[in-house]
């Protein structure tokens, strides 16, 4: 239907969460008409995404260095730590200005239509820091759906047996909604009444 090099981006396009064929045409035409300069700016930043981008080796958030901004900020709470599916879920938190603790970035969430089990996320790197690093408390906040709180769950019978206090973000946010599309006056409401686990 259209020329190869526009349906091979189109193909690329469509690969994307939430990016269907027609909406993968329309982003192959938009850069059809743009600048060739602007197409090398594109391209330039989408191999930078690879190359100059690495994984927090504390937390397992997006960093250009080795410890991300929030770990190597001797200003934030050390002993609260916030544990979020993915790493951008963490802006929607932060633009709040209600947390000042350190997150936990587990990597999705427990799915086993998917194959995707507890050992495949960041749980056991959890568990030695909370060994290791005087944390006091422990927010779960992941996305109040199926799998958000079947991973909640599975994470409070895992932490249970440490003397630290376990906390859900509150139901600010209504069920089947993801955090990284809440307002942060509905995720500040959540943070400000979160619940103990007992």
């Amino acid at each position: 239907m259209y020329p190869k090099p526009i349906q091979n981006l189109i193909t690329e396009f469509s690969k994307l969460p939430g990016i269907g064929p027609r909406t993968a045409a329309r982003f192959a035409f938009s850069l059809l008409r743009k600048p060739e300069n602007d197409l090398r700016l594109l391209s330039e930043a989408i191999i930078k995404l690879k190359t100059e981008t690495r994984i927090c080796k504390n937390c397992f958030n997006i960093s250009e260095e080795d410890l991300c901004e929030f770990c190597s900020d001797a200003k934030r709470d050390r002993s609260l730590v916030c544990i979020v599916e993915e790493a951008i879920n963490i802006p929607a938190i932060e633009n709040t200005k209600r947390f000042n603790g350190l997150y936990h970035v587990l990597g999705g969430v427990i799915k086993p239509s998917d194959g995707v089990s507890p050992a495949d996320l960041k749980i056991k790197e959890l568990i030695e820091r909370i060994k290791s690093n005087g944390i006091e408390e422990i927010i779960i906040a992941t996305n109040p759906n199926t799998e958000g709180e079947t991973t909640a769950l599975y994470l409070v019978r895992t932490l249970k047996s440490f003397n630290i206090k376990i906390t859900r973000l509150a139901r600010g946010m209504s069920t089947g909604s993801d955090l990284e599309y809440a307002d942060e006056m509905t995720i500040s409401s959540a943070l400000a009444g979160r619940r103990e686990y007992k």
